[in-house]
């Protein structure tokens, strides 16, 4: 049998490869890769710019101005798709390459695909050292790209055309393993992008990938069962994996028919709309009074599609030390931490094998009332919070309080660091589901506007929800990376950027203080500046206005409010700036185990290093 071949460099069939490979959603056939976030240097202009340039109707490539926040925007784009689309991020060599490392960071803390290709140094290794190239003195071998290996799940570098035919289809299987997904990498060496090779046509068939679902032990379920049988007061934890999985319908039916209230962790935040009869808040350090006192009472915790982190836990003091738990979870790893009762599968496969197990048991009545109760009382309190007072300068939570009242049901929230989490979890109330992304696994500073506008994107086409991302960030945030509000001008794309201005770095200033520490280095009055009494201020509204976009400064909640109205008529980027409070929070009463001064000069250190040690004690160790 004769093998039937066709002659490409190895950048054009790996071009070609990407456009073959497609995914169903909403029961419709639809490109498994969706784009390209590229910017070019001498790495990858000659070879992958020129396949990449014959397809644009099929992949199309969008230009980015930095490559870590080119990277951010397709992680924004893979969450509001819920893994079911991947980006590409494709960059040069040495620093092009290196930039993109912090994005990997935060697709592989949270879990989330994106296909990485960077360019690499010679194969042949003649010209060497190239331009950009590091050198490792005993090992010729390492490039940049090596520094991938520790954020990424998988990794490779192309030394020879026909690496790819065996290289691509594991790097899409891993990116949509639900148990090990996450970002792939892969290297190409210049010179190999430019080598022709006689390719087997067949590796060019299209393919329609789908994502595995796969079932629970039907031990382990029946475990489980017996456990949740034996609870006096259990309680559901809703992570990101419940939404990554499908399941927030079959989640909500368990829930209401079982009598279990639900509560969620900052990934999980929005599989539940915020008024549904079994949502009793989030849970943890940026959580809500009621999550934390029904895991505090729970005897039985069903962990659904989550790694159960610190801010979830309070490091592990938010729960009874005698406490039971069932880890619901693809991954093998995070389902069997903590001595948890390991169900290793798909959350929606596993929610219809547990409900079958349970037969006709249901939670003694009165549980769900009394998180119906201890909820409302949260709400209450959110409500005091957000409610306008005659401060001269508003909150955090009184922001948020008016971008939730003006957004649509549709329109999605975005966040990642500083003090928008906090106040965001607590404060945002999800009015459809999977409106909400607060990147909070890596809290990766400059991931907010990059991630709108991927999420700006991932608005078109089936399973999308057609709403306008609303970004919430810090002003020191957006002085790290605000790059793509240009991008989203020039391409056209629609997104609300309201920028809090609280003179610095104020959320870790609050931090900083409450374990003693004086002020130092957070807030522009307390750091090396000309002036402290009137340091420099940046007018964000310019500045965005410089970058293309519609750009107002509101002094007041009611300029907000018109402000956010009138932005969310625009076409492309509108960015909103108001001065907010360094100082006002909505509190918390979990705990967080940080490093506090064994001894110090500093007396409030002191003290705060005896509560610390209190905190420790409380700590559930390894169980």
């Amino acid at each position: 049998m004769t093998r039937t071949t066709v002659r490409l460099t190895m950048s054009q069939a790996l071009v070609r490869y990407l456009c073959n490979q497609f995914t169903e959603i909403d029961g419709t056939r639809v490109p498994l890769f969706a784009g390209v976030f590229g910017i070019f240097g001498h790495g990858n202009v000659t070879c992958l710019s020129e396949a990449l340039e014959q397809v644009q109707d099929q992949l199309p490539t969008w230009r980015g101005q930095n490559e870590q926040s080119m990277a951010l925007a397709a992680i924004g784009f893979a969450k509001a798709k819920r893994r079911r689309q991947i980006m590409v991020a494709a960059t040069s060599i040495g620093p092009g390459a290196a930039n993109m490392v912090t994005a990997a960071g935060v697709a592989m803390t949270n879990r989330l695909p994106v296909l990485l290709l960077a360019g690499d140094t010679f194969a042949n290794r003649l010209p060497d050292p190239v331009l950009q190239q590091v050198e490792h003195f005993g090992d010729p071998t390492v490039t940049v790209n090596d520094a991938f290996k520790p954020v990424v799940r998988y990794w490779d570098r192309i030394t020879l055309p026909e690496q790819i035919i065996t290289s691509l289809p594991q790097a899409i299987a891993t990116m949509l393993d639900p148990a090990d997904c996450g970002p792939a990498f892969i290297g190409l060496a210049q010179d190999t992008q430019e080598k022709a090779f006689d390719y087997p046509e067949v590796f060019f068939e299209p393919k329609v990938w789908k994502i595995p679902r796969p079932r629970p032990d039907r031990d382990a379920v029946a475990e489980a069962a017996a456990l949740l049988k034996g609870a006096k007061k259990p309680l559901i934890i809703s992570g990101g994996g419940v939404r990554y999985s499908l399941a927030e319908a079959e989640l909500a039916d368990f829930a209401a028919r079982r009598g279990i209230p639900v509560v969620e962790t900052i990934a999980g935040k929005g599989a539940l709309t915020h008024h549904h009869p079994v949502h009793a808040g989030p849970i943890g350090i940026v959580g809500s009074t009621s999550a934390n006192v029904l895991a505090k009472e729970a005897d039985v915790i069903l962990a659904i599609g989550t790694r159960l982190q610190d801010f979830t836990t309070g490091s592990w003091t938010a729960f009874a030390q005698d406490a039971k738990f069932i880890s619901v979870n693809a991954a093998r790893f995070d389902a069997v931490k903590h001595r948890a009762l390991p169900v290793v599968g798909d959350a929606k496969e596993a929610l219809a094998d547990l409900d079958a197990a349970l037969g006709d048991w249901a939670a003694e009545a009165g549980l769900m009332a009394r998180a119906q109760r201890l909820f409302a009382e949260w709400n209450a309190l959110v409500d005091d919070h957000q409610r306008p007072t005659n401060a001269a300068v508003p909150s955090y939570a009184q922001v948020v309080g008016v971008l939730n009242r003006v957004a649509g049901p549709d329109d999605t929230l975005i966040a990642a660091a500083g003090g928008t989490p906090g106040e965001v979890t607590k404060g945002w109330r999800v009015k459809n589901p999977n409106t909400f992304d607060c990147e909070f696994g890596f809290s990766c500073m400059g991931y907010e506007i990059a991630a709108g506008w991927g999420c700006a994107m991932a608005q078109e086409g089936p399973g999308a929800t057609g709403g306008t991302p609303i970004v919430m960030l810090g002003d020191g945030t957006y002085m790290m990376m605000n790059s793509d509000i240009y991008s989203a001008a020039l391409t056209g794309h629609r997104m609300v950027v309201v920028v809090c201005d609280n003179g610095g770095y104020a959320v870790i200033n609050r931090l900083q203080q409450f374990k003693g520490v004086p002020g130092f280095n957070n807030l522009l009055t307390d750091c090396r500046v000309q002036n402290r009494d009137a340091p420099l201020h940046v007018d964000f509204a310019r500045h965005a206005e410089a970058m293309g976009a519609k750009a107002r400064k509101v002094d007041s909640l009611a300029d907000l409010e018109e402000a956010v109205k009138w932005a969310l008529q625009n076409e492309g980027p509108t960015v909103i700036s108001i001065v907010s409070d360094a100082f006002a929070w909505v509190p918390g009463d979990a705990d967080w185990d940080v490093g506090v001064p064994e001894v110090s000069s500093f007396e409030k250190v002191r003290a705060a290093r005896a509560a610390q040690d209190a905190i420790r004690a409380n700590q559930r160790v390894g169980v």
